[in-house]
């Protein structure tokens, strides 16, 4: 079998065709196509299966990337498959989604000359397949145990503490204020990068496994409401998965102007007009409008590929920075450069003008300085720097916060961070309240799906074991 590998040295780095640039536009269709069996086995012969595996101490899942590219080298696809599922709840998603440039082919041990292996398009194309041929089966318990779990949030968190709860014999109860399974899956990322029905086949198999979904079920004290009290009366222990969806704001002169949106509301309804969902004609449409995104992170470029294929006159984005400092995954950036996005580097949002609406954003041109503290260059403001730039409508994509749970769920000894996270036992994932389980954004702050896939399955075994001593306790007693 290893005849098959380290390839590298004769066979070039191919990423799945991708569609035409004034192709992709028209439609939210993924823009990359499937690789054939064959393209798929010789990309993954490329990999060096070093003594090291960077690519795997990079994953935060830590996958086991070279036994299953190995094996998908080798055609053994089933078998890579189940290598894969072993450590990831959902490759399928994070072959798609994770910004493998800056983690696994990012971290590559190939020397740069032949280019990484491209780990992410292998692993969807495994798990696609096995899909296909109906290799994905829930992970059903070999005991049925009397205890339940409630978890708020069906975001990837609390969809991969599900999955492992359920699989322990738990009775898996998932509470979402939303009417669809996946949270910023379904409603934060566009379906260009995530096609709706990925993440729903997923929720048919967690269906399948017996997780139970309450969906349009949100918490907290308001009406239609179950308080966070109830539910803990009804679990034995409660995962606090919620995710932090509140976005930061900007300010500034004008920045309460009619047509400044923030980012999630924006995508949120162009992803429900997309499942089919009816929205009021207009509202939240870049179409033939001159839109302005402010940010440079992932959402900001979902932002501007999203007005593109709404038919915006223009898409400009604002970043403070420049390109070699942009957060944004460098694959993105390419792809939305394809797409018809200008970039305006080093330019900082100062004021917007407008009588009721908006028609444009004042901007400050900035420089790169000295390092901060943390090794990141600084930036300040060019004398003379200031410029114009017409907007109908301007986009805040500047990241989220969490909500404010403690006051929101009337749970006081819910104890938050500075930053209004939720606070744990690094370890357990135990909040201050006894019982009481977090894991995903609402801990570690807006971060990658990957990160909360995996806070999620360490959270569910850290529960399995709270419930197992605590049930071993009573028993005893």
């Amino acid at each position: 079998m290893t005849a098959k590998m380290l390839s590298f040295v004769s066979v070039p780095q191919a990423q799945p065709p991708k569609r035409l640039a004034d192709e992709r536009r028209k439609d939210f269709d993924e823009i990359y196509k499937e690789f054939s069996p064959e393209q798929a086995a010789t990309q993954a012969s490329r990999c060096s299966q070093c003594g090291v595996p960077f690519c795997s101490i990079h994953c935060p899942l830590g996958n086991n990337i070279p036994d299953w590219l190995m094996l998908a080298a080798d055609g053994r696809l089933e078998e890579a498959y189940s290598v894969s599922q072993a450590t990831n709840s959902f490759p399928e998603i994070c072959g798609r989604i994770c910004p493998q440039d800056r983690l696994c082919e990012g971290n590559c041990v190939i020397e740069k000359d032949f280019d990484s292996v491209t780990i992410g398009a292998v692993e969807r194309y495994i798990t696609d397949t096995a899909f296909e041929n109906g290799w994905v089966k829930p992970v059903m318990p070999v005991v049925e145990l009397e205890s339940s779990v409630g978890i708020i949030g069906a975001g990837p968190a609390g969809l991969a503490a599900a999955e492992r709860l359920r699989a322990s014999g738990h009775q898996v109860h998932v509470y979402d204020r939303h009417d669809r399974v996946g949270g910023l899956l379904i409603y934060g990322i566009p379906g260009f990068k995530l096609e709706k029905d990925i993440v729903l086949r997923r929720q048919k198999v967690l269906e399948e496994q017996g997780v139970v979904f309450h969906l349009g079920q949100g918490v907290g004290a308001g009406e239609g409401e179950i308080a966070f009290e109830e539910l803990r009366k009804k679990h034995d222990a409660v995962l606090v998965a919620t995710g932090v969806y509140k976005s930061r704001e900007i300010g500034g002169p004008g920045s309460g102007l009619g047509g400044i949106v923030r980012a999630l509301d924006y995508l949120t309804a162009s992803n429900r007009r997309s499942l089919g969902d009816a929205l009021p004609e207009g509202e939240l449409d870049a179409a033939g409008k001159d839109v302005v995104v402010i940010g440079g992170g992932d959402t900001a470029m979902d932002c501007v590929r999203t007005a593109i294929r709404q038919g915006a006159k223009s898409v400009k984005c604002l970043y403070r920075r420049d390109k070699a400092n942009m957060p944004g995954s460098v694959r993105e950036v390419k792809n939305a450069e394809e797409e018809g996005v200008e970039f305006v580097w080093l330019a900082a949002p100062e004021s917007f003008f407008g009588d009721t609406t908006v028609t444009g954003v004042r901007a400050q041109k900035m420089r790169l300085g000295l390092p901060d503290g943390s090794g990141r260059q600084s930036i300040e403001a060019e004398p003379d720097g200031l410029f114009t730039v017409h907007a109908d409508m301007v986009i805040k994509a500047l990241g989220f916060d969490p909500e404010p749970l403690p006051e929101l769920w009337k749970a006081d000894d819910l104890k938050t961070s500075r930053w209004g996270t939720l606070q744990v036992d690094r370890v357990s994932f135990e909040t201050s309240v006894p019982g009481v389980f977090a894991a995903g954004d609402i801990v570690r702050g807006a971060s990658l799906v990957v990160w909360a896939i995996r806070d999620g399955r360490d959270a569910a075994a850290q529960i399995d074991q709270w419930i197992a001593a605590r049930s071993s306790s009573l028993a005893a007693e």
